[in-house]
């Protein structure tokens, strides 16, 4: 069984991160990808984000009619703040040996990972997915990916490279570090905060399920 972990605030969740969810899937040909909302995300500061409570309701309705997709709130039942290498310690531990796991995150986050608890271990433990919106015309040897390459080898290991034959980067005694490009969809959890802040509609950005849920407990007001 391969199965992708998904994490991340979803503040509130949107089309955005449903689309990256089913495209890395298909495109790693995994069973399932799990989302699972963060309770206090470390980099955040109490009061940035809504009831964890919210969030994963709005989380269990996007996902209603979605095949492939399924939410964990592992994070929301443990205390304190949530590591990332201590929930890919419980999918390991809760799963069958053979389970092939890989941890999904976008390139902001990823460009973070070397401030992570234990990143040393996570790199060595669980092979990760980095996603992004491709640019036209930008291509490894530039943008986005071009910073990620000098993170990797500057921050993280001089021993990594890339393999263009695995789309991944490759290093002895760590885990293959993927990048792979999703639909571009200019959505983000603060443009559509801002959105209802501001009294505009927030259609098309989240499913109808999740805006109407916001619309009727006044949420991001």
């Amino acid at each position: 069984m391969r199965i992708g972990l998904f994490g991340g605030t979803f503040n509130p969740i949107h089309l955005g991160h449903l689309r990256a969810a089913v495209e890395v899937r298909e495109g790693f040909e995994l069973d399932e990808v799990f989302l699972i909302p963060a309770a206090l995300p470390p980099h955040k500061r109490p009061g940035e984000v809504v009831a964890a409570a919210d969030r994963l309701h709005m989380l269990n309705l996007a996902l209603e009619d979605i095949s492939g997709l399924e939410v964990s709130d592992v994070e929301l039942n443990r205390s304190g703040p949530s590591y990332t290498i201590d929930t890919v310690h419980h999918f390991k531990a809760k799963l069958p040996d053979k389970t092939r796991l890989h941890l999904i995150m976008g390139l902001d986050a990823f460009l973070e990972i070397n401030t992570w608890k234990s990143y040393e271990e996570l790199l060595a433990q669980i092979p990760l997915i980095v996603i992004n919106r491709p640019k036209a015309g930008s291509s490894l040897d530039e943008g986005p990916w071009k910073i990620m390459d000098e993170y990797i080898t500057s921050k993280l290991s001089a021993d990594y490279a890339y393999s263009p034959a695995r789309s991944c980067y490759l290093a002895k005694h760590k885990q293959p570090v993927y990048v792979f490009e999703v639909t571009a969809l200019d959505i983000s959890s603060t443009r559509i905060r801002r959105q209802i802040n501001q009294g505009r509609s927030i259609e098309y950005l989240v499913p109808q399920k999740v805006a109407k849920f916001i619309r009727s407990k006044g949420i991001y007001l």
